[in-house]
């Protein structure tokens, strides 16, 4: 651990104090976990305190945690709960990044603060997370799906989103128009079929 990430971890630790759920330091990088009931405040504090100064929001990501770790279930990512939002920042004045993940308390319906007002930069991002995740920012002023087309049903990068999605669409002819239909085709596994050359890997 470099000296500059000491300081960053002490200061973390003395400025937000109980804030914090937990801070891990691997590969060069710090993330922290906070509640989401803490996560505006953690933010200003962040963004605001002099020794801090994280003015920039570089990326904020939707995670699904459901089944994480296989058999195990989610003990490994710091909460029982299955959504989070990872907000990625960068203070331009100490040289520094820092990771922040906070978990939503809801699985069915997930809702965390908007940090809009505090990062202008979040604005297509939570709406990418609400989109694809169906994360609610609570507080956005315009939350609108980004990616997926009108009428889309359901948020692809769930984990229990089907492969082939719930409808499909294509061009009538007699309507003169794209219609949206459920979808047609059988859901499948598909497993390779590896062709070798007969003695293939012999050493002899």
């Amino acid at each position: 651990m470099s000296t500059t990430q000491q300081d960053l971890t002490s200061l973390l630790q003395s400025i937000l104090t109980d804030r914090i759920v937990s801070l891990n330091d691997q590969y060069s990088e710090i993330s922290i976990v906070v509640h989401p009931k803490d996560i505006l405040g953690v933010s200003e504090v962040l963004r605001d305190h002099p020794k801090l100064n994280f003015d920039m929001l570089i990326d904020l990501c939707g995670v699904d945690y459901l089944a994480y770790g296989g058999e195990s279930g989610r003990k490994d990512s710091q909460s029982n709960n299955r959504f989070a939002a990872v907000y990625h920042l960068l203070s331009v004045k100490h040289n520094c990044r820092l990771r922040v993940k906070t978990f939503a308390d809801n699985d069915e319906f997930p809702i965390i603060d908007s940090v809009i007002d505090i990062w202008p930069s979040v604005n297509w991002f939570e709406r990418e997370a609400f989109d694809l995740f169906g994360i609610v920012f609570s507080g956005h002023p315009d939350l609108r799906r980004i990616l997926t087309d009108y009428g889309f049903i359901g948020n692809p990068f769930r984990k229990d989103f089907p492969i082939s999605g719930n409808l499909e669409m294509r061009y009538d002819v007699d309507q003169k128009r794209v219609i949206y239909q459920p979808v047609s085709i059988e859901p499948r596994e598909i497993v390779p079929r590896v062709i070798r050359e007969e003695h293939y890997g012999d050493t002899e």
